[in-house]
């Protein structure tokens, strides 16, 4: 029997995630790809929805939710700055294991929506751009440092002895000029709402202040993100996505993390450090270093440092893997005979 794609109108939100997870329990999504990140305030981020799905027979074998605006057609976001704020990585259409080929069946027919001129893809891999055909207006791709803790563990080793001397030096050091300052190191992960909302406000408060004392924004500025972020802490939690992590010095804070784990992955999503007293403490790598030792001790085969180049995810992983940020036009629009035209006479290099 033939697989096909078809382009629903979404009449029912509740209707959705409660399709969406039961499809995820038959797949291996990342968490931008589960019903707590793609539901959170669908109905503010997703104002003209198109919901893509593939089935065959009767049976639900792929989902992208996608807003159109403006002529663009969106993968799980809304095409609008202040609404896009949360950023979103380890995107794609949703697909039940063994369905990955279905991608380009997807993407194919997001062209086919009504009134669409453009495909917005973040933070999607590769493959994912490729699939999707069309021309690149905008393309860009961002280094997502990995550390695998899976080998780690099996081989009964100290993830701390992998790195260079350097690195482990800065960690040691951190650490115990914390101690000798303030006192113990404590790491302490929210497990209820109450204390995940409390451990959110503080980090906010440490990373707003830390970014604007640099002349920038910060992740959490606009409304709507502290919105959105407040309501995610409490849908992750609830589906034990939620890694909320306090790390503290003789019960004064060093600092706050906020990740996410699904499929025996932790992704370091955001985090707020308090400054540090002296040169020799530095509150990010004592933090993540804490984190990576809980993560070992439960059994999660991946701390994931998501996109960015910062010289302490360098530090503490071991690999790397590459996400794209694409906005595509289709091959034969006359945007993209242009686009072509130009690429074909610039001079390589």
């Amino acid at each position: 029997m033939a697989i096909k794609v078809e382009n629903c109108t979404v009449h029912d939100l509740a209707a959705l995630g409660e399709e969406w997870q039961a499809l995820e329990l038959r797949a291996a999504p990342s968490f931008f790809q589960s019903w707590t990140w793609i539901g959170c305030l669908a109905a503010e981020r997703y104002p003209d929805p198109v919901l893509l799905r593939a089935f065959q027979g009767g049976r639900t074998l792929g989902l992208a939710l996608f807003n159109r605006r403006h002529g663009r057609l969106c993968l799980a976001e809304s095409g609008e700055q202040q609404l896009d704020a949360p950023f979103i990585e380890h995107n794609g259409p949703l697909l039940a294991t063994g369905s990955e080929g279905l991608v380009a069946d997807f993407l194919q027919a997001a062209w086919k929506v009504k009134a669409v001129r453009r495909l917005h893809l973040s933070g999607v891999p590769a493959a994912v751009v490729e699939a999707a055909g069309g021309v690149p207006r905008r393309l860009q791709s961002r280094p997502v440092p990995v550390l695998d803790l899976g080998p780690i563990r099996r081989a009964g080793d100290a993830w701390l002895a992998h790195r260079s001397a350097n690195t482990r030096q800065q960690i040691r050091r951190s650490a115990l000029a914390y101690v000798k300052m303030q006192g113990a190191l404590h790491l302490c992960r929210a497990e209820t709402p109450a204390k995940a909302t409390a451990f959110l406000d503080a980090l906010i408060e440490l990373h707003q202040a830390s970014w604007q004392k640099r002349g920038q924004d910060g992740a959490f500025l606009r409304d709507f993100s502290r919105r959105f972020h407040h309501a995610l802490v409490l849908r992750a939690l609830a589906r034990q996505q939620l890694d909320l992590l306090q790390v503290s010095a003789g019960g004064a804070d060093v600092g706050y993390l906020y990740n996410f784990r699904c499929g025996g992955r932790v992704l370091a999503y955001q985090s707020g450090f308090a400054p540090a007293l002296v040169p020799q403490a530095k509150p990010g790598m004592t933090c993540h270093a804490m984190a990576i030792d809980a993560a070992l001790q439960q059994g999660m085969e991946t701390y994931d440092f998501l996109a960015g180049d910062q010289r302490y995810k360098r530090s503490l992983s071991d690999r790397e893997e590459t996400l794209w940020w694409a906005e595509l036009v289709p091959r034969w629009s006359p945007w993209g005979l242009a686009l072509r035209a130009v690429r074909a006479i610039r001079p390589a290099g």
